[in-house]
């Protein structure tokens, strides 16, 4: 198991590097000056390679790709263009709103599909199955920014329950800043509920049809014991994979959200660096998006070995 685990490992520092690679290459191939985009139209040729140089633009791409690669290691990201700021620190400051954002999303997100993808396997065909189905048709064809359109309409405008917008920080309370945080939180929970039920139906349809819960029901435990003690566990691999992947597209995919709500998260900061063409803070954005995947995508492997042991046999 550790032989296993350090192949795993070994595999994903591997395609972090490949991925540093391609994404620093891509960056730099890009259009456009950001010594000049910052200095504008009306800077001396002078200036401008003084700032080129400072920035170190002047030297080869590949030479300030070991560059950046070395001072990465050493946990330095670089100095925003545009804020003037570490990036390290930028991306820290989003973070504690985005990650909290993500997880509220993903919880809400189970506690939604999980007896909805139970309830319509258990009666497949029927009208629960049939509105179970209606509910994630919907949620999936429903763009998250519309619903959290459709629920700043309803819950802050209408009914005044809950803040239209803004994130007042942490240190205002938790009370506060997760208030602020639940709308966002349901309107990326509905869209990743939707898929997660699919996924849970068919994963419990194809469990119930295993000899081992006819053997189950035969010994006459109930069904509803039986779906959520036997049928449901071993059909937690495919719901385990859609909610890794679902984690990261939240992180990586509340660019609208996050400015439908004005939330100061990682996406919005990947937007603005993309509009203000601050390119070392869309760099070390995108690597951690990327480090995030691969590193989800890691931990639901290891997640397989310890729900399956024929896994971990094979693996073996």
């Amino acid at each position: 198991m550790i032989a296993l685990i350090a192949k795993r490992i070994l595999t994903l520092l591997i395609t972090l590097l490949a991925v540093s690679f391609l994404i620093y290459f891509v960056m730099g191939l890009l259009p456009g000056d950001p010594a000049a985009i910052m200095l504008g139209t009306s800077a001396s040729p002078d200036t401008l390679a003084a700032l080129q140089k400072q920035m170190g633009l002047d030297q080869p791409l590949a030479l300030r790709y070991l560059q950046w690669l070395v001072a990465m290691a050493r946990g330095d990201l670089g100095q925003s263009y545009t804020y003037g700021v570490p990036v390290a620190g930028l991306i820290l400051d989003r973070l504690i709103v985005t990650l909290p954002l993500a997880l509220i999303a993903v919880g809400l997100s189970i506690l939604m599909a999980l007896p909805l993808g139970v309830l319509a396997a258990r009666y497949r065909g029927g009208a629960i199955d049939f509105l179970c189905g209606l509910f994630s048709h919907a949620g999936i064809a429903v763009p998250g920014f519309w619903v959290g359109l459709l629920l700043i309409l309803l819950f802050s405008s209408t009914l005044g329950w809950m803040p239209a917008g803004g994130f007042p920080g942490w240190q205002a309370g938790a009370g506060a800043a997760l208030k602020a945080l639940v709308l966002p939180a349901v309107a990326l929970a509905i869209s990743q509920a939707g898929v997660l039920t699919r996924v849970c139906r068919s994963a419990m349809l194809e469990v119930m049809s295993e000899d081992f819960v006819r053997t189950v029901r035969a010994k006459g435990i109930g069904e509803t014991a039986t779906l959520w003690k036997h049928v449901l566990p071993n059909a937690l691999i495919p719901v385990i994979t859609m909610i890794g992947l679902q984690f990261t597209f939240l992180i990586a995919g509340t660019v609208l959200v996050e400015n439908v709500f004005n939330l100061p998260g990682l996406g919005r900061l990947a937007y603005q660096a993309l509009t203000q063409r601050d390119i070392v803070v869309m760099q070390s954005v995108v690597l951690f998006f990327c480090a995030l995947v691969i590193t989800m995508n890691f931990l639901v492997d290891m997640a397989y070995l310890l729900i399956d042991p024929r896994l971990r046999a094979r693996a073996a």
